[in-house]
């Protein structure tokens, strides 16, 4: 009788962050999931990257919990925290994947969707360049404690 089994854990807590550093406040996700390493929380590992891809999956598989970081221009002035679900589909559709679609990837290859929530935070300077807006700066600073009072829970 074959019992199928659940991946094993890589971290209580995984923080994936994305966008492009070069891009002004695109490099916020990146640039939160570097902070959260600089602190060497227990059981929390980082991840960066510049967009999310099929290759990211399977790390998600083996976390408890995942925390999505992005910058986002399609949000009020307020950095948000939402709990997410995985998609109904793992089909990409493109070269890269929203936090869902890994969410959904990570469950039906791997067989396990950890508990998921997305943190946005506004952008508004998109342009050539590695400096924040303050909108974004201020964005940064409640992401990052967001992720430590996540981890306190």
């Amino acid at each position: 009788m074959n019992k199928k089994q659940s991946p094993p854990e890589i971290a209580g807590l995984l923080v994936i962050g994305y966008g492009n550093p070069l891009r002004c406040d695109d490099g916020v996700g990146p640039k939160v999931a570097e902070a959260v390493e600089a602190l060497q929380l227990p059981g929390v590992h980082t991840l960066v990257c510049q967009q999310l891809s099929p290759e990211h999956a399977e790390p998600i598989s083996r976390a408890r919990t995942v925390v999505f970081v992005d910058a986002a221009l399609d949000v009020p002035d307020e950095t948000q925290f939402r709990k997410l679900e995985p998609g109904e589909t793992s089909q990409l559709m493109a070269h890269a994947a929203d936090p869902r679609t890994m969410l959904a990837l990570a469950r039906d290859v791997f067989g396990h969707a950890p508990e998921a929530w997305w943190l946005t935070i506004p952008a508004v300077k998109l342009g050539f360049g590695t400096d924040f807006s303050p909108v974004a700066e201020r964005g940064f600073e409640t992401a990052v404690q967001a992720i430590k009072n996540l981890c306190r829970s």
